[in-house]
């Protein structure tokens, strides 16, 4: 008898616990920025538009560019409007922890500094830090692992990935940096910096656009790996699991290779850029 009643008692423990973590999940998605959007009707996205192609303005004051059109497809599928909110770059994080937007679509890589403050969905791009070399020295430096010389100055923006690169792996070099990532192409590009470091994607534009008729070098094979990914407030795991059940359905449905192809198989959107 005593057998059947501990029995029984342990059951109705076990099942008190399975109803107790039941309505802590029913709290947890009640609490998930998924439901927020839902019951708002809006999505707000966090971006900086300055990183072509991935974001940028165009001739009209629009922001279009690949990330643009990725949480196009995102809002239409979630069925709610689409408010973007450009902001400074230094800014972004603390952006999205205080609550000013839903997620960070906007180019960035993750990294393990950045997921200490933040969670990843998964990588919907991987890119990787290229070098664009002046003129000046073109004929010189014939491989990223040159640049790591005193007689040099390397250019990127402030506060990215290829900024930690240009630090990390030039240690010897003197670095410079500039709150825009044309700004520091341009430095480099006018004989005033050895190299510029950046993301492929921005450097293959600029050396399309200007650099190749400057005489600059491209150093075009990336000498990091850079997973790009949508960036959302920790402790939100549905929201988490909407997002990279949503890039799954993109990348085998055909609109992330339309996508893809607009923005990186052609320049022709560049016209329509101030």
């Amino acid at each position: 008898m005593k057998r059947i009643i501990t029995i029984l008692a342990m059951l109705s423990l076990l099942l008190c616990a399975a109803v107790s973590a039941n309505a802590a999940d029913i709290e947890l998605a009640k609490k998930s920025t998924l439901e927020q959007i839902i019951k708002t009707g809006k999505l707000r996205v966090g971006l900086e538009a300055g990183y072509m192609p991935f974001e940028m303005t165009d001739k009209k004051g629009n922001v279009v560019g690949f990330d643009v059109d990725m949480v196009k497809e995102m809002a239409k599928a979630m069925g709610v409007k689409l408010e973007l909110v450009n902001t400074a770059w230094d800014g972004i994080i603390p952006g999205l922890m205080a609550g000013k937007y839903d997620l960070i679509a906007s180019g960035m890589t993750i990294n393990q500094s950045r997921n200490l403050k933040v969670n990843f969905a998964d990588p919907y791009i991987v890119v990787g830090q290229t070098a664009l070399i002046s003129k000046k020295y073109a004929d010189e430096i014939t491989s990223w692992k040159d640049l790591n010389n005193p007689k040099y100055t390397i250019t990127s923006k402030l506060g990215t990935t290829g900024e930690q690169a240009a630090k990390r792996l030039f240690p010897k070099a003197t670095y410079k940096s500039f709150e825009m990532e044309d700004q520091a192409m341009l430095e480099c590009m006018n004989g005033k910096a050895a190299a510029t470091v950046y993301d492929l994607p921005m450097t293959s534009i600029f050396f399309a656009q200007h650099g190749k008729k400057a005489g600059m070098k491209f150093l075009n094979k990336p000498f990091t790996y850079e997973p790009l990914g949508w960036a959302i407030n920790k402790g939100d795991p549905d929201f988490l699991n909407w997002l990279n059940n949503f890039l799954r359905q993109m990348k085998n449905d055909g609109r992330y290779d339309r996508i893809y192809n607009k923005w990186f198989g052609s320049d022709k959107w560049y016209q329509d850029i101030q």
